[in-house]
């Protein structure tokens, strides 16, 4: 084995995966020094993450191939038994989405607890200690009480520290972080980046980080290899391949930033939407009798123009969504104030009474994955709601409509028989924007749209949703916790926190200059994670 080869903690050669007759990760090769940070980048589908699996043997029922050399011994010819002794002591994994990946049963402690009990072999009370330290460490606050909590008690922020912590527990001398930071807000993006880059530090510790995300591991890793269609394209120093990129593939990927898709307003376009003093309230329980209110959204006002696109912006649980859903009379939390839609006042009304204006005022969601029935054709779900608003429309008539709807996104009439699984997520959330289409609305909620996509799929449907607010005059809610999206997208913003608006204004003019300090912690992380100037 050669001076070089013997230097590295982890090298990977010539691996190949296949799942039957599907080769998913072809002839990848690359090394890890000890306290090393590399990143592998690509688009989904690129077979990044089946490459992070595929270095503890957990994809499952994939055929193997190449070497996996972890100090010099091939992972890919131990046994199951074998590979748990380096599951979690040599290499751990932390996962993109903490809630599925922690068991909602127990609580924050007790999994991190069995962890340094089944590898350490620790007693329970000396494993409560450490959880405590692990928790700590990490920056969670009150990190004793914090151990006694369930998964759904953490935020999106402090699940993923406690995923952190849970990974540290044996002390790896290789941690695995599969995009950890795309499910979280752009603050606490930076928090938990920040936050690695210093157990690394502390440790010595080598860290693979895989990531749809050019931007951000330009922050954060020494090396990057981006991956395409289960190849490494390229492979080179940070510093390097973002001054210089040798591939195609990768000057695609980083010239993937949103850009500005505004069409000025005419300034006598019609007011679509209005509200004033806008509040939406929960009764908390609290024992068995007693109830608190809870103001998810407090006072808020707000008009929309034809033509016009009003982002909402905040960190989760701000209340952007829940206004978002309150101002289509669509959320379950009790509302006061007005609510005016196309003249009419609908805050009050039954919701009997708003099914004819149903149709003109739609939602796409976050999720293109979740929002579609995987078990109706793309012909029935763009045509539900015409079959529900338009049923004096005969069958060929809806058929029409949806091609039509179809087309206005960019996808094919051959495509109606086929299911939601057999799409891309772009396509998919071609879809779902086809859906509310169909019924030629007015008004679209646009509830973080494209935060589940690629970057190059994310400007693709920017561009279309821009293209369709000029063609047929649209007004968009565009709900998003992403300022660079907000930037390309918006005439106006409204900043939200706690449940009110904190500032508000023309986009350019408030991201250039904003005045309350939670705007420019916000624009402050957006321009670190995206190394743009605000």
């Amino acid at each position: 084995m050669s001076q070089v080869a013997m230097q590295d903690l982890l090298r990977v050669q010539n691996l190949v995966v296949r799942f039957g007759d599907s080769t998913v990760v072809d002839d990848v090769s690359f090394a890890i020094a000890p306290g090393e940070k590399f990143a592998l980048v690509g688009e989904s589908g690129s077979g990044k993450s089946v490459s992070a699996l595929a270095l503890l043997k957990l994809n499952q029922d994939a055929r193997y191939g190449g070497q996996i050399l972890l100090d010099g011994h091939d992972i890919l010819q131990k046994s199951e038994r074998q590979m748990q002794q380096v599951r979690g002591n040599d290499v751990a994994m932390i996962f993109q989405e903490p809630m599925t990946a922690l068991n909602p049963l127990f609580t924050v402690g007790n999994q991190i607890a069995e962890v340094l009990m089944r590898h350490e072999g620790v007693d329970a009370r000396q494993a409560a200690l450490r959880t405590v330290q692990l928790l700590d460490k990490t920056g969670i606050p009150e990190p004793a009480r914090r151990a006694r909590a369930y998964p759904h008690e953490l935020s999106g922020g402090q699940r993923q520290r406690a995923m952190i912590a849970m990974a540290l527990a044996c002390k790896p001398r290789l941690l695995i972080a599969d995009e950890p930071t795309t499910a979280l807000d752009v603050t606490i993006q930076v928090q938990i980046l920040e936050l690695l880059n210093q157990l690394q530090r502390d440790d010595n510790m080598a860290v693979l980080m895989i990531s749809h995300d050019l931007n951000l591991v330009r922050h954060f890793a020494d090396r990057v290899g981006v991956m395409e269609k289960g190849r490494l394209l390229e492979s080179a120093p940070t510093a390097r391949l973002f001054a210089d990129p040798q591939h195609a593939y990768t000057r695609k990927l980083l010239q993937s930033r949103p850009e500005r898709h505004v069409v000025e307003v005419a300034p006598d376009a019609p007011v679509v939407l209005r509200a004033e003093q806008l509040r939406c309230t929960y009764a908390i329980k609290q024992g068995w009798f007693a109830k608190r209110l809870f103001h998810a959204v407090d006072g808020v006002d707000l008009q929309l123009r034809r033509g016009e696109t009003l982002g909402i912006v905040g960190e989760s649980g701000s209340g952007k969504s829940t206004l978002g859903m309150a101002l289509l009379r669509l959320s379950p939390a009790r509302v006061s104030g007005a609510i005016v839609f196309d003249g009419q006042s609908i805050a009050e009304r039954r919701s009997s009474d708003l099914r004819p204006l149903r149709s003109r005022m739609q939602v796409v969601f976050q999720d293109p994955y979740a929002s579609l029935s995987p078990r109706r054709t793309v012909l029935q779900i763009v045509g539900e709601g015409l079959a529900l608003h338009h049923p004096e429309l005969s069958p060929a008539q809806q058929r029409t409509r949806v091609v039509d709807a179809l087309a206005e996104v960019g996808l094919p009439e051959h495509m109606l028989q086929r299911y939601p699984h057999e799409f891309s997520g772009g396509q998919r959330q071609r879809i779902a924007i086809a859906r509310a289409l169909v019924l030629q609305p007015e008004l679209l909620l646009l509830d973080e749209p494209t935060s589940a996509l690629d970057v190059t799929v994310q400007q693709q449907v920017l561009q279309l949703l821009a293209e369709l607010q000029r063609r047929h005059g649209l007004a968009y809610l565009f709900i998003t916790h992403d300022l660079a999206v907000v930037r390309a997208m918006a005439h106006q913003v409204l900043v939200m926190k706690d449940g009110k608006v904190v500032e508000a204004g023309a986009t350019e003019a408030l991201m250039a200059q904003p005045r309350h300090a939670y705007t420019q912690r916000l624009l402050s992380a957006a321009s670190y994670a995206a190394n743009v100037d605000t």
